[in-house]
């Protein structure tokens, strides 16, 4: 099977062999994937520079099975350029991804908020709305996509003056649950997650707070790499 070039981003790479690369990508048509780029570590042509994270690509490969053999790699435009917490919260991303996603499922709509959530970072957007949204979209992707404006038990639409209790696989409700997951949120916050418009604290906390309970319950106990590197910078900057 030969795949032509389409738009591509690079999740992950480490070294294979003497002279090779392997890759974990994020395909705008094949979802996540996994690539052999042999001598990818040498400066033929100059093309060592683009195997980059965030940096979009036209990538092809041939192959069939869990690894194929890339054959182009070009450059569309120039790489984002993050800084500091922006490279952190993208590398994010990246692990969401490669720990999510299953192989050769496609996912359009979450390559889009891949590419929206990069550019929210290199513009110097809030970083904590744009992991938040791109939160949301990836669990869309999953089928665990959160319910955000109605209140499950009653149907009623969510109120924004209304504080709520936020079910765990279940959804919104004002009466406490029993015996199951749930964090407390505002109403406000449940809109404007919805409408993508996060712009108070308290509403970001409360959001990361959701994000947190449900994407537990998919990434199992294994901490991630870059919480780990976000507490490393935080006190390195101290």
């Amino acid at each position: 099977m030969r795949v032509a070039l389409h738009s591509c981003f690079i999740l992950h790479k480490r070294s294979y062999r003497e002279s090779s690369l392997l890759l974990d990508l994020f395909s705008s048509k094949h979802g996540r994937i996994s690539l052999v780029a042999k001598g990818g570590r040498r400066n033929k042509k100059n093309t060592q520079a683009l195997y980059q994270p965030y940096r979009s690509l036209n990538v092809s490969w041939a192959g069939r099975g869990e690894m194929g053999t890339l054959t182009g790699i070009d450059a569309i435009g120039a790489e984002f350029d993050l800084k500091g917490e922006q490279v952190i919260a993208a590398f994010y991303l990246n692990e969401l991804l490669i720990r999510l996603l299953h192989k050769h499922e496609s996912h359009p709509e979450l390559f889009e908020a891949y590419l929206v959530a990069l550019t929210r970072l290199a513009h110097s957007e809030p970083i904590m709305m744009a992991l938040r949204y791109f939160e949301k979209h990836l669990l869309n992707a999953l089928g665990y996509g959160l319910v955000l404006d109605h209140d499950v038990e009653s149907g009623e639409p969510i109120r924004g003056g209304q504080d709520y209790y936020y079910k765990l696989d279940h959804g919104p409700c004002f009466s406490k649950p029993v015996n199951t997951a749930y964090i407390s949120i505002s109403g406000n916050t449940l809109l404007a997650l919805d409408r993508e418009e996060l712009n108070e604290g308290s509403a970001q906390e409360e959001a990361k707070q959701l994000m947190r309970m449900t994407l537990k319950t998919l990434l199992g106990e294994k901490p991630m790499a870059s919480r780990d590197l976000y507490k490393a910078y935080l006190q390195q900057k101290c």
